[in-house]
């Protein structure tokens, strides 16, 4: 695809979206605030002929968690990181010194997709039977575009979800065969260390511990149990 046609065709997409943060400007990689790009390849590149950018969420300091979202990859340099939800999957891009990592995750594969809000940074989560994944947003972004990404890709998943078979480091924690959260259960001995690094947001961060809140696609609190009861997380 040529410069040109790509930047036809982001703008085409961006238009038909129906969100606003699909932006011509992040699908053709012509954003101002990343003058290499925040990738190496623009997004609109990688979408097959049909495919229909339907939300976007964006981070220049935090890429993708894998299994746990302090297994989180991270953008090189002046690289970032793009999350495309598309009417078929949520293609998650992240620009690294020589190529982009790319992770993506079909919405036949998703058995629940959630969201996060944190004082520092969002995140955009999606569960498979045995993985999941964790997109960071940028601290700006709104709590109406995750809850609509989140609810938006329930819609699209199946009553018999497909694992995705490569290996890509985002198997779930378990305990006697079923998942658990890391985040949620401080007393599973192998959560590694927080890291003291910024988190998320397009721009300087100020370093600190990630607080958040989980919410299911509807928005509402999600009640976190482990073997059927509640989990207290205020000890």
């Amino acid at each position: 695809m040529t410069e040109g046609s790509a930047l036809d065709r982001a703008m085409t997409l961006a238009e038909m979206a129906p969100h606003p943060s699909v932006t011509v400007g992040v699908l053709a990689g012509r954003e101002e605030a990343f003058p290499e790009g925040r990738l190496h390849r623009p997004p609109v590149t990688r979408l097959d002929g049909t495919e229909a950018p339907a939300y976007v969420l964006t981070n220049a300091k935090r890429g993708i968690g894998l299994g746990t979202k302090r297994n989180t990859t991270k953008p090189a340099g002046d690289r970032g990181t793009a999350v495309v939800v598309t009417d078929r999957r949520t293609l998650c891009l992240v620009g690294g010194d020589e190529e982009d990592s790319v992770v993506e995750v079909p919405h036949d594969s998703v058995v629940a997709a959630s969201y996060h809000t944190g004082l520092l940074a969002n995140r955009f989560v999606l569960r498979t039977p045995r993985k999941q994944y964790h997109c960071w947003a940028k601290r700006s972004t709104s709590e109406s575009l995750l809850a609509a990404a989140a609810e938006y890709v329930e819609e699209r998943t199946s009553e018999s979800p497909e694992e995705i078979e490569i290996d890509d480091g985002a198997n779930q924690l378990t305990y006697r065969g079923q998942p658990i959260s890391r985040e949620a259960h401080p007393g599973v001995p192998d959560e590694p260390p927080s890291d003291s690094g910024s988190a998320g947001g397009d721009g300087p961060d100020e370093a600190g511990v990630e607080s958040d809140t989980a919410r299911g696609a509807d928005g509402s609190d999600s009640e976190i149990q482990y073997r059927g009861k509640p989990v207290d997380r205020s000890e």
